[in-house]
């Protein structure tokens, strides 16, 4: 990896990556590859992900921003056929190995989804599903982790007096926040957000982008969209990716506003392809 294509944008460093402040990294990638059977997918990409801070991955369709996504909490095990290889550090864990289990990740490294996909039962239920599977039972404790997640993604005032109710009969994108809600309920360090507004109405994108501003205050977030302007609005740091490359990544504003590659001054501006 070469410092001009190193993740961050603000001066060298003597290891190739390109530093961005003082603060801490929730996720360090280097070398990571993932092959679909003899498709290449991706290709080499390192990075650094900030901690406590919203990055966005924007690209084309099918420039792998979501099978980069995928990675960071294994969920590509689940594809028949795919290998991942390289390095992603998570607190002093290389996340890859064979000896981390995918399960225990996705209990400190949480995912939404591009639809909403609530369970089929009641939006108490929803939330307090992880807590149980992860040994809470008191009504009390469990009580306030409905509450308190609620809170978290703003839909306390919305549902409080219908807890019992169906999940699927909220609207979209109630649906939505309640499943970001379900994340959080089992408190994990990171959360990733695949497209998480695109099949959402003007209104319900504006609570979910104000909702991910309040977030990433308390966590890390990690969110793939196609919408170039959503990225400039909630993001701390973007990356850029074409064919399964990380062409550029730094602090969202200077690489919008001058991009240090061509091909992301062309991809921003509309001129691509």
């Amino acid at each position: 990896m070469t410092k001009e294509n190193g993740p961050m944008a603000e001066g060298p460093a003597s290891n190739g990556y390109l530093k961005v402040g003082n603060g801490k990294y929730a996720l360090d990638l280097r070398k990571v590859n993932v092959h679909y059977g003899s498709t290449h997918a991706i290709k080499d990409v390192s990075m650094r992900i900030r901690e406590n801070a919203a990055t966005a991955f924007i690209g084309p369709s099918g420039c792998g921003k979501s099978t980069l996504l995928r990675c960071l909490n294994r969920m590509n095990d689940e594809i028949v056929g795919c290998k991942t290889t390289g390095t992603i550090m998570f607190k002093g864990t290389n996340i890859l190995s064979n000896k981390v289990d995918p399960v225990a990740l996705r209990h400190t490294v949480g995912m939404v989804f591009q639809k909403p996909n609530p369970f089929p039962t009641s939006i108490y239920k929803n939330i307090t599903f992880g807590p149980k599977v992860h040994g809470i039972r008191g009504k009390d404790e469990l009580d306030e982790i409905v509450e308190r997640t609620l809170k978290d993604s703003a839909l306390w005032e919305e549902v409080k007096d219908r807890l019992d109710d169906p999940a699927m009969s909220l609207s979209g994108g109630q649906q939505q926040r309640l499943c970001i809600a379900r994340a959080l309920a089992v408190e994990p360090d990171i959360i990733l957000m695949d497209e998480p507004c695109s099949a959402l109405d003007p209104i319900a994108t504006s609570k979910i982008e104000d909702l991910i501003t309040e977030l990433k205050e308390r966590y890390t977030v990690v969110i793939v969209t196609h919408n170039m302007q959503q990225a400039a609005r909630v993001s701390d740091f973007t990356g850029f990716m074409f064919l399964g490359r990380l062409v550029e990544f730094g602090r969202t504003t200077p690489l919008f506003e001058k991009p240090r590659k061509t091909l992301t001054e062309k991809y921003i501006t509309g001129r691509f392809g």
